[in-house]
């Protein structure tokens, strides 16, 4: 089982990357400003049914790696903290992308709205890299089963990014416009989310698995 400061940080770490620009808010933040907030909740329920897949996948290769390979851990190590730092970069760099950055959509149903909310985050490269590099790098070999950390930190993502993306979509219309007048406050959010960005990549690369 994790430690509660584990599951702390994780919990950080899933909340700025809930917050990073990518496809899946700016499908949902879309759908809401486009077809109103139920709109948004019905693909958000298709996102999250998405983690879940990334969620059982991740811990059913992590746990046959971990068997074949036991220092593999220690091998993408470098590889979380790069991912960290590109993203970082991604949110300081000139020209960075706002969290609210949206686009017209036509109105569907909410079957259509769910299935693409699932589609988004299928071939969300996010979300993929997410868990191929900085996922690993909270699970810990020696303190249980790896398939149960997982599941544990699947729980910690699943409650984070629900329930953040469903208070973004509550208010989308209002932090839409509230971003779009205020252009400091963009460059703000961008810089304090690289910052953290770049702290948990220099947390994991100093981090000892063992």
């Amino acid at each position: 089982m994790l430690s509660a400061s584990s599951l702390g940080l994780f919990a950080l770490a899933t909340l700025v990357m809930v917050i990073t620009p990518g496809p899946n808010m700016m499908y949902c933040v879309s759908r809401t400003l486009c077809q109103g907030r139920s709109a948004g909740l019905v693909s958000l329920a298709g996102v999250q049914l998405g983690l879940v897949v990334h969620l059982c996948a991740a811990g059913i290769g992590l746990t046959a790696l971990l068997m074949a390979v036991p220092m593999a851990f220690d091998a993408i190590k470098l590889i979380g903290a790069a991912y960290l730092l590109y993203l970082a970069w991604q949110a300081v760099k000139p020209g960075g992308v706002s969290m609210f950055k949206t686009r017209a959509m036509p109105a569907d149903t909410p079957a259509t709205l769910f299935r693409m909310g699932l589609i988004t985050n299928l071939l969300n490269p996010k979300v993929a890299m997410f868990y191929l590099s900085v996922f690993p790098q909270f699970l810990h070999p020696g303190q249980g089963p790896v398939w149960l950390q997982s599941l544990q930190l699947g729980a910690v993502q699943i409650l984070v990014s629900a329930s953040v993306n469903a208070l973004i979509i509550g208010g989308a219309a209002r932090i839409t416009r509230f971003f779009e007048h205020r252009p400091g406050w963009v460059a703000l959010q961008r810089y304090l989310m690289g910052s953290v960005l770049a702290g948990l990549a220099l947390r994991i690369a100093t981090t000892d698995k063992h």
